[in-house]
């Protein structure tokens, strides 16, 4: 079946994520005393990634709601059990502000969705809450190019599982062999699309390689001819 709609990921796919979540935190902790206390940014960022990783999968099994992720991970980066919900809130709030205000696209973003609207419908999965994804894509100015946005928090259920996918494609009213899937990660975004049915594109922006039964681009320049078969990258395109 030909490739008929085109379902993205967002954060450090569409939207500069790592750069945006280093200014934030950098901004956080000076604005909080605790810029000496982690020694660096890039130390505390990867003690606050850990600790996002080990909530999100407790979220993702159901042993948490998504606000009580958030609790805890600002009580874990903060070592204190005692800080209550109120206060953990308030906290996490105060880095959202300084996480937003690093918000960007990716410099290729714009052009693709531009390139691929005329042949392709859009729609965004992502292991995040509506509330953030949806704000977040308006904010950027991209929210109008998207069918629907379907999020983990809503869903029930995160990528990789087929599920998650399948609920993208059952949104579209398409057959999973029709929609194409785009994101930055490995395994939970093209591995796991390609799993589902889907035809999974690995975003391998840092080069990384290494994948060679995965799908991939190293820019989304690289996108629309990839999707319309266009045999400039050395052979044909292995997908639509």
């Amino acid at each position: 079946m030909p490739i008929r709609a085109v379902v993205w990921d967002i954060d450090d796919t569409l939207f500069d994520y790592t750069y945006a979540d280093r200014a934030g935190m950098r901004l956080h902790l000076a604005a909080e005393g605790l810029a000496d206390r982690f020694g660096t940014v890039e130390q505390a960022l990867a003690h606050w990634r850990e600790i996002t990783d080990v909530q999100w999968l407790r979220f993702a099994d159901g042993q948490t709601t998504f606000e009580g992720q958030r609790r805890d991970r600002v009580r874990q980066f903060l070592s204190t059990e005692a800080l209550g919900d109120t206060a953990a809130d308030a906290w996490f709030e105060r880095y959202i502000a300084h996480y937003e205000g690093a918000w960007k696209l990716f410099p290729d973003a714009l052009a693709a969705l531009d390139s691929l609207a005329p042949d392709y419908r859009q729609a965004v999965l992502s292991n995040s809450s509506i509330h953030n994804q949806d704000r977040k894509l308006r904010v950027l100015g991209v929210r109008d190019y998207f069918e629907t946005v379907l999020c983990a928090a809503e869903l029930g259920v995160s990528k990789p599982a087929a599920a998650a996918f399948h609920a993208a494609c059952d949104a579209l009213e398409l057959d999973p062999a029709e929609v194409a899937y785009v994101g930055n990660e490995p395994d939970i975004d093209a591995g796991g699309a390609t799993a589902a049915g889907l035809a999974g594109v690995w975003l391998d922006r840092g080069r990384l390689g290494g994948r060679p039964e995965l799908v991939s681009i190293t820019d989304l320049d690289r996108l629309p001819a990839l999707l319309r078969g266009d045999t400039r990258f050395g052979a044909p395109s292995p997908i639509g």
